[in-house]
Parts: C-alpha cells; structure tokens; sequence
C-alpha cells in the first residue's frame, strides 16, 4: 500500500460535549484546529439530522414603489423561510451519554457532518478515537459507516486511554479521564490496556450540579454554576482542611505576626520567633592629646592622620570643623534611612493582609450575563462621577537625571514609591488602581455589547463543588483498577505514573484532592517493613496471619485468633513478610536457593508511592494536558499512517474490511 501524507490524515476525537477534529498533521502537533458541539437535530421531515436547529419565521412583503403586482403582496406575507440558528440548543439531541452511544443514527450523521466540513480527499485516512465503554458491536457499525459512506482507504479505531499515553510517551499509566458525566480509569501497561475502571454520574456536570443546588437560596442557573466553577475563587480543597471561618480553622490557624509577609506570601510569620533588637551605637572615642590639647575622633580613615602636621601647621580649626560637619551629615544619613524604614513598615502594616482564596470566607464572584435586547436599548454601567476640585498649582518641572529616575524604589503592588506619608502615598495608589480597573472595565463593554457584569459574593460554597463521596469513589476506583492487573511487578508503576486528564478536571484543586486522597487511604510508607521487624522478638519465626505480634513457637496450620485491637495493620504487615522471605512461611523452600528468580520488592496490595506523570517540555504548542488524548491521536496517526504504513496491522485497509468484513476492526488498531 503506497504510504499516506500528513496533510491528508483525518482525526476525530468525540467526546459527550465538544469534538476536536483536524485535518493533517501539522510539522510541530498542536491543538485541535476545529472544535463541533457533539449534538444533532431533527429536521423539519421529523426523519433526518442537522447539525443546527431549523426555525421558520415569514417572509417579509416585497415592495417596489407604489407598483404592486397582482397577489404578490399578500403571498409573500403568508409565505415562510426556513433559518438555522446556530446558538439555539432547544431540542438539541446529544448521540453521546456517559460515553455511551444512546442515539447511533444521530452520531452517523454527526460524523458526516464532520467528514462534509473538511471535505477530505478520496485517499485520506481516519483515525477515530473511540470512548472505553463503546461495545464491539458499536466498533463493527462505526467501520461499516465509515467505508461505506466515506470510501476511506483505511481506518484506525483507538483507545482514548491509550492515545493519553502515547502523549505522554509512558509505558505504564494509570489514565484518569474525568469527562463531562463520568470518570474512567484505565490501567495500561506496556502500551496495552489491563484495567478498566468507571465512575457514573460524576466528572464536571456532577460539580455543576452541586453549585446550583447549594447556591438555590441566590437563583443560581446553570450557567451562573458553570461560570463558578471554571473561575478562580472556585477550589476543591485537600481531605482533612477546614473550611475558613470554622471551629477548625481556629484552632489550627496561626496568629499572622507578620502581616506584610501575610500579604505578599501568604505566610503568617517571617520564620522563627526571635526578638529582633537594633545595633547599638557606634561609640565615637576621644583621643586628648595632652601636648596640644586637641580633641581627636576616631573615624574611619583610609590612611593615618598626621596629628603633629594639623596642630603645628595651624589648621586646628579646620580640622575640627570639617570632623564636626562629617558627624553631621552621618547622623542626618542614619536619621533619613531610619525614618524611611519606620514608614514603609507602618505603610505595609495600614495595608489590608491578602489572604489566599482558600483562607478567606467570603469572596466575589464576577458572573457575565448575555443580553438579549439590543445594544443600543442596554443601558451601560454608569460612569462614576468624581468630586470637582480646584485645580492644584503645578511647580515648573524639573528634568531629572536618568540616574535619579532609577533610583526610585518601587513599591510592593508595582507602582514607584514616591517618598512622604505612606497613607497618602497608599491612597495615590488605590486610586490609580480604580482607575486601570475602570478603564478595563470599559473596554470589555466596548468589545462586548451584549454582556453585561455582576458582582455576586460567594461564601464557604464555592469550596463544595466536589462532594467527598465523588472523590472517594474515584479515589476507590483508581485503586481497584490498578490491582486488577495481573502482572504483580507492573503496578508500582501504574502508581508512579497518574494522568489525570478531561475537560472535567480543570476546577482548581481538583487534581491535588485526588492525589491526597490517594496517599492518605492507601499508601505504605516504604520504611514500615523495617519498622515492624524491629519489633519482632528475635526468636520469633514468623507473624501471626491476623498481624498480631504474639509469636508462635512453630510454624502452625491452626486458625489463629481474631485480632485485637492493639493488632498491626495488615496491609504493612504484608508488606514485611513480601520483602522479607524469611517471615512468610507459605514460601516453598526453593525460594531460599538460587534456582528460582527473585522476587519483586513491592507488595500487591498498596503503593509504597504515588506520583502524577509530568507533561512532555517538546510540545511548546501546548500549554496544558487537559485535551492529551488530542496529542496522542497525532503521535499515533503519525506512526500508524506514516511511519508503519500498516506492517504492524494497526489500521484496517479497504481490501481487508471488502474481503472480511465489519468484523475485521477486531483484529488491528488500537482499542485493546
């Protein structure tokens, strides 16, 4: 088979909200070019599908002057045209539910929509990324569909698990894909899948959800809850953290002793408390001179003094005028740079300590409504109206040297530190302040007529958006995924190597709940096998199965008893005895020669560490992995159509589906 182009490949990703499909792959992988909402509707025949809604309205009366012809004008009154709305979702059917596919004719079509928008050649590949639950008999209709309404040459059904990690260029993954109504959890090891795992109705409309119902009492829609949670004061917080403004948080919380390192850090003090004192004085000693009398100072001298030459050269005067002058100017400089210390700390102490999103009870929460009404009957924001004052009389300016100019220090938010009473100084900047944040705010109504902006505080709610139950049970999921894999010495990799991806996972904290969650509930610290043998009396030959430390004189078949409550975890316990052949005894006796392979170090039950998998650095097009699956599909199309050609069967080519069958799908690509 003649070898494929780049720019001839056709990718498409469907996900239950948006598409991302492309048309050729670019020389550095980028973003999906094209971005189709994955919803469908009925034609006005009630039997086909369009990708946007028809409506009808009437046509309006054509007139040309005071000519009318006969019955033209009441016929072109009655007469209605059809229209398509393309911000209109009345009605709007979605073929993808869960991942599922509910509505197959309706996904069809949505797929021909795609194909008619790009127009490909006749000799252009597909690669489609396929959802984890699509069943086999859905991989068999979507091959059937696409050779025979396309007339590709060849076509690629991939996992999207396994294009995350062809992204991320891992081996072995854990893939945690959090989509619109559901997270799925995969396990692959060695660029193959070995773990499936599903959580229903959760992922980023489970948030949505929650927002509307606990902020009911302020009318919030869905599109008020939406914006909620892809803003900035919207946090999922870690397991085990109180809420700001609660019992817990008092009594945990630190009294900030440093407010200006509150302010600019965060933190509550500046480090250890030490009671900070200041230098002592320089003590100036006197030298009398008891020939001539003359009072000398010690002072930092680049050379020595010559007293003899001062007295007899009659300059004694002098002398002690020029020392007196110097002291003066020391003391002024000393006195000017203490002043100025005392008023930047007094200035950063008026100043308000900003504390994080996560700290602070109550925080605002700028929502931007669509106006229906034309712009021209919007009323926009009033313009604030500033008291008028008499007009100050400026003194002539004074150019000043480039030197002085930088020399100006600059203030903690930005803005040059102009000297004098820091209230004033504070209130100059708050004002200019308002007036950068008045003149965004009449860009933005410049460039967006139709939106308006509310204000709406939000309190300790925008902290829920993610129930403990929903993190739990992802959490649970993960877990249980990664010990269904069969291959015992593949799992601390699995551990090691957390993708967490999906449009869903992009609320702030999400990804560090998960994370923590992970560490609190399931790791085994890898210290906690020796530990426990430090424990064991020295004559002991092996635990209890319970993990009770009673020792056993023999090795015993007999039930043992049932543990106490000063038992040892099992869980660490298994991992004493997987590390240490010696205290298990169910091991065969060829385990303690050398005839047989070594063990591996980690047990099966635990980690013994978790790890998030860090981003390829040699895509500079792609900021952040949220969409991986997208970048995976590139790298797979590349190798597949390109560099393959179809040696290693991972595509299925028009003569293999005409001579096999739908059924042939089963056998290439990349879906298990």
């Amino acid at each position: 088979m003649p070898p494929f182009k780049d720019e001839n490949i056709l990718i498409i990703a469907p996900g239950s909200q948006t598409t991302l499909a492309q048309l050729g792959l670019p020389e550095s992988f980028t973003p999906a070019s094209h971005r189709f909402p994955t919803r469908m509707f009925l034609a006005p025949d009630g039997k086909s599908y369009e990708p946007h809604r028809i409506r009808s309205r009437k046509k309006e009366a054509v007139s040309n002057g005071d000519v009318t012809m006969d019955g033209t004008g009441e016929a072109n009154g009655d007469e209605e045209e059809f229209f398509e709305d393309p911000d209109d979702d009345e009605g709007a059917i979605y073929p993808l539910k869960e991942g599922r596919i509910e509505n197959m004719p309706a996904f069809f079509a949505f797929l021909q929509h795609i194909h008619s928008t790009f127009v490909p050649q006749l000799h252009s590949p597909i690669m489609l990324i396929a959802q984890p639950c699509w069943t086999a008999k859905n991989h068999e209709d979507i091959t059937q569909f696409v050779f025979e309404k396309f007339r590709t040459p060849a076509l690629c059904i991939m996992d999207s698990a396994l294009a995350t990690s062809y992204a991320f260029g891992i081996a072995n993954a854990t893939i945690v894909d959090v989509g619109f109504e559901k997270v799925d959890v995969t396990a692959v090891t060695d660029f193959q899948i070995t773990g499936r795992g599903h959580v229903p109705q959760s992922g980023g409309e489970a948030m949505t959800r929650r927002l509307m119902e606990l902020l009911k009492s302020k009318d919030f829609t869905r599109d008020m809850a939406e914006q909620l949670k892809k803003s900035t004061i919207c946090e999922i917080l870690p397991p085990g953290t109180p809420l700001p403004g609660t019992e817990g948080v008092a009594a945990s919380e630190e009294v900030i002793s440093n407010p200006a390192a509150a302010a600019s850090t965060g933190a509550t003090s500046s480090g250890p408390s030490v009671k900070i004192t200041e230098p002592p004085p320089t003590i100036e000693t006197e030298v009398v001179d008891d020939e001539f009398g003359v009072e000398d100072r010690v002072v930092d001298d680049d050379g020595v003094l010559d007293i003899a030459s001062i007295v007899t050269g009659d300059k004694t005067r002098e002398f002690l005028a020029k020392k007196e002058r110097e002291k003066a100017e020391k003391a002024a400089a000393r006195k000017a740079t203490r002043d100025a210390e005392k008023a930047e700390a007094a200035a950063a102490a008026a100043r308000p300590a900003r504390l994080p999103n996560s700290k602070r009870p109550r925080a605002m929460f700028h929502y931007e409504e669509t106006v229906k009404e034309p712009a021209a009957k919007r009323q926009k924001t009033p313009e604030p109206v500033a008291p008028v004052e008499p007009a100050p009389v400026e003194p002539v300016p004074v150019e000043e040297p480039a030197s002085a100019v930088e020399a100006k220090p600059m203030g903690s938010d930005g803005f040059p530190s102009m000297g004098g009473d820091p209230m004033e100084e504070s209130n100059r900047r708050e004002q200019q302040k308002a007036a950068r944040k008045e003149e965004r705010r009449k860009i933005r109504e410049e460039e967006n007529p139709d939106r308006i902006r509310r204000d709406i505080e939000i309190g300790l709610e925008r902290f829920q958006a993610a129930s403990e139950g929903m993190i739990d049970s992802i959490a649970d999921t993960i877990y249980r995924t990664i010990l269904s894999v069969d291959d015992v010495s593949k799992r601390q990799e699995a551990w090691d190597a957390l993708v967490i991806c999906g449009s869903g996972c992009k609320v702030r904290g999400f990804k560090d709940a998960i994370v923590a969650t992970l560490n609190n509930r399931y790791l085994v610290s890898p210290s906690s096998a020796t530990m426990f043998m430090s424990e064991l009396p020295s004559n002991l030959a092996t635990p209890s199965g319970t993990g009770s430390m009673t020792p056993n004189a023999s090795f015993s078949s007999t039930p043992h008893a049932p543990p106490t409550a000063s038992a040892v975890n099992p869980l660490l316990l298994a991992a004493t005895t997987a590390s240490n052949p010696a205290l298990n005894p169910n091991l065969s006796m060829a385990s303690y020669n050398g005839n047989s392979a070594p063990s591996h170090s980690s047990h099966s039950q635990s980690p013994t560490s978790i790890k998030v998998a860090s981003p390829p650095g040699y895509f500079p097009e792609w900021k952040q992995y949220d969409e991986a699956v997208f970048l995976g599909s590139q790298v797979a199309a590349k190798v597949i159509f390109v560099v393959d050609q179809g040696q290693s069967k991972g595509f299925l080519s028009r003569v293999e589906f005409n001579e096999e069958g739908p059924s042939a799908i089963h056998q290439v690509g990349l879906v298990v």
